[in-house]
C-alpha cells in the first residue's frame, strides 16, 4: 500500500513504571524557559577534510571521466536529452555523456552558493549555504512506531503529529517533506494532504512532493496561495530530488525538478548509493559517482533556470556483505560525508548530508549510538541541509515518536556545540578566576551565578538523578521519558496563525484536485 516510487525509503521493548510527574514537569517548564530558539544555525568551526585539496581534485577528475567515457541513462524523458544536447552534450539514445568540465562549468556559472528559502513566518526563514546548518526532520517512511502501539502503517494523523513536533521543538529549523508516508490516503492524493498540513500546523519551510511532475505543480500551486497569492520569485521550497543510482536520472524525478526550477524552487540533486551495489565498495569511488550524478541533476536545473538554487545532496551507506542490508553509524559513510561536503565547497554549491541515521528497529543502545556517529560527521563535516534528522529508526522504513524525541535532544547539543568556544571576557573568565582563592569552589562565585542558567547544555530525555531518585520516580529508561514528552507536546501543541481565507482557498484546492483524479493505490 505505499508508494514505492518515494524517494529515500531503502529496501532493505516496552519501558515502563509509574509516573514521577513532579520533578519532570518542573524540568520540562526549565528547559522550554532556556531553549534556544533560533531559525537556523550558523557554525563557528571550520569544517573537518579529511582529504588534502590535492587528492579531492583527483576525484573531480574521476567524476569528470565517468561522465565523458560513461555518461548517464536518462530515462523516459526526451525534453531532457534535448536540452543537454543543445548545451553540448554527447546524446546517444537515451545515453548522455558530457565533456569535461562541461557540468562544473554550468553550475559554478549560475547556481548560488547560498540562499534564503523564506517561511510563511517571516522570522523562520533559514539561509542555506556558507557556514549555515539547517535541520529537517526524517523523510519517507511507510511505518511508525511508538511504546504504546508499536509498529504500524503510518496514517495521516501521525504524519500531522510529526508535524506539530517539529514545529514545536526548538531544535528543528524546516518543516520537512514526507516525514512519514500517510497510507490511508491514496497515492496519488496524499500530497495534497502533506503539503497542506506542513501550510496549516506550521510556519517552518517545508519541501514538496517530487513523485511526479504533476504533483510539483500542485505543491507549488499550494505555495502560491499560502504566501498570498504570488511567490515574488522567493524561494519558498527545498524538495528532495533522487538520482536511481547507479548514473541513472528518470522522468519522476527530472520532470519535478524542472517543475521547481522554472519557479525557482530549490531542488537537493542526491544520489541515493548503497556502497558494493549502486557503487563502488571503496570511499573514493562512491564520491567520484555520487560528484557525477548530482552534476547532471544540478545542470539539468541549471539550464531550465539558470540561477534556480540547488543543493548538492549525498546519502551513502554501507551494507552488510553477509546479507545485503544497508548499515548506518558506520565510519565509511562518515567519510564519504566528509569528502562529499568538500567537494560541495569546492564547486561552491550548499550541501546535503547527515542525519540520525540507524538500522535498528527501536530507539535502543544500537539507535543511539549509530545515530551519534552520523550526527558527528554531519556537524563536523560542515552539513548545511541536514535531513532525517529526528525519527529515523530502520533503515528508514519506520519513524519514531520517542526516536524523535531523543532525537531532538542531540540536536539541541548540536546548536551548544555548532557556537564553538565563547571567547569573549566572560568566556575566558580571567577576573573569576584570578579575584577567587586556591583551593576554593566555584559554586557560589558571582561569575557561576551570573552564568548558571546557560553555561551547560540541559538534557529534556537524560536522567542526572541519583538511583535511589530514579527508582522513586518510577525507574523509567530514556524512552519512557520521551514517550512523555512527545505525549506532552502534542497536547500543549498551540498552531500558528493562518489567515481563514487562505485556509479556505487552501482546502478548496486540495478537494477541487482530489475530485479531479480517480484513487489509485500503490
Amino acid at each position: 500500500m505505499t508508494d514505492t516510487t518515494n524517494p529515500e525509503v531503502p529496501a532493505a521493548g516496552r519501558s515502563g513504571g509509574r509516573a514521577g510527574g513532579g520533578r519532570a514537569n518542573r524540568q520540562a517548564a526549565r528547559l522550554a524557559s532556556h531553549a534556544d530558539s533560533v531559525p537556523f544555525l550558523t557554525r563557528t568551526l571550520a569544517p573537518y577534510e579529511v582529504l588534502s585539496d590535492e587528492s579531492i581534485a583527483i576525484i573531480e577528475e574521476n567524476a569528470d571521466t565517468i561522465l565523458e567515457k560513461l555518461g548517464v541513462w536518462i530515462r523516459d524523458y526526451p525534453s531532457a536529452l534535448k536540452l543537454f544536447a543543445d548545451a553540448g552534450a554527447d546524446v546517444d539514445g537515451d545515453r548522455v555523456r558530457f565533456p569535461r568540465g562541461m557540468c562544473r562549468s554550468i553550475v559554478q556559472a549560475t547556481a548560488p552558493r547560498q540562499y534564503t528559502q523564506h517561511g510563511r513566518n517571516p522570522e523562520r526563514n533559514v539561509e542555506i549555504g556558507g557556514m549555515n546548518t539547517v535541520f529537517a526532520p526524517n523523510y519517507g517512511s511507510p511505518f511508525v512506531r511508538d511504546l504504546d502501539n508499536g509498529r504500524r502503517y503510518a496514517t495521516l494523523a501521525d504524519f500531522q503529529n510529526f508535524v506539530k513536533l517539529a514545529y514545536s521543538s526548538p531544535y528543528i529549523h524546516h518543516s520537512g517533506g514526507t516525514v512519514c508516508e500517510p497510507v490511508d490516503i491514496p497515492v496519488n492524493k496524499r500530497h495534497l494532504d502533506m503539503v497542506y498540513s506542513h501550510i496549516k500546523y506550521s510556519d517552518k519551510p517545508f519541501m514538496g512532493s517530487v513523485t511526479a511532475a504533476s504533483r510539483a505543480q500542485d505543491s507549488v500551486d499550494l505555495a502560491r496561495i499560502a504566501f498570498g497569492g504570488d511567490l515574488a520569485d522567493r524561494t519558498v521550497m527545498t524538495s528532495l530530488i533522487n538520482a536511481s543510482s547507479p548514473l541513472v536520472w528518470d522522468e519522476t524525478m527530472l520532470g519535478s525538478a524542472e517543475v521547481y526550477a522554472l519557479n525557482n524552487q530549490a531542488c537537493i540533486f542526491t544520489p541515493f548509493i548503497l556502497a558494493g551495489a549502486m557503487a563502488p565498495v571503496t570511499t573514493a569511488g562512491v564520491a567520484a559517482q555520487s560528484l557525477a550524478e548530482a552534476l547532471v541533476g544540478m545542470t539539468f536545473a541549471q539550464l531550465i533556470r539558470p540561477g534556480a538554487p540547488v543543493i548538492l545532496g549525498s546519502f551513502a551507506s554501507s551494507m552488510s556483505m553477509q546479507t545485503g542490508a544497508p548499515t548506518f553509524g558506520t565510519p565509511e559513510p562518515s567519510l564519504v560525508l566528509y569528502v562529499m561536503a568538500h567537494l560541495a565547497r569546492r564547486l561552491g554549491v550548499p550541501f546535503r548530508s547527515g542525519g540520525g541515521l540507524t538500522a535498528s528497529k527501536v530507539a535502543d543502545a544500537q539507535a543511539a549510538y549509530e545515530s551519534a556517529n552520523t550526527m558527528q560527521a554531519t556537524m563536523l563535516g560542515g552539513t548545511n541541509f541536514v535531513l532525517h534528522a529526528a525519527g529515523w529508526l530502520e533503515g528508514g522504513l519506520s519513524i519514531g515518536y520517542e526516536k524523535f524525541v531523543l532525537d531532538c535532544d542531540q540536536l539541541g547539543m548540536a546548536h551548544t556545540f555548532a557556537k564553538g568556544v565563547d571567547m569573549s571576557p566572560n568566556g575566558q573568565a580571567v577576573d573569576a578566576i584570578v579575584e577567587h582563592e586556591p583551593g576554593m569552589h566555584f559554586l557560589g562565585t558571582a561569575h557561576t551565578l551570573a552564568n548558571f542558567e546557560t553555561a551547560f547544555y540541559r538534557s529534556n530525555t537524560a536522567d542526572n538523578a541519583s538511583y535511589e531518585q530514579w527508582l522513586e520516580e518510577g525507574s523509567l529508561d530514556a524512552n519512557a521519558r520521551a514517550n512523555k514528552i512527545w505525549k506532552k507536546s502534542l497536547a500543549d501543541y498551540v498552531g500558528p496563525a493562518l489567515d481563514d481565507a487562505i485556509d479556505a482557498e487552501l482546502q478548496e484546492f486540495v478537494a477541487r484536485r482530489k475530485s479531479e483524479m480517480p484513487d489509485e493505490v500503490g
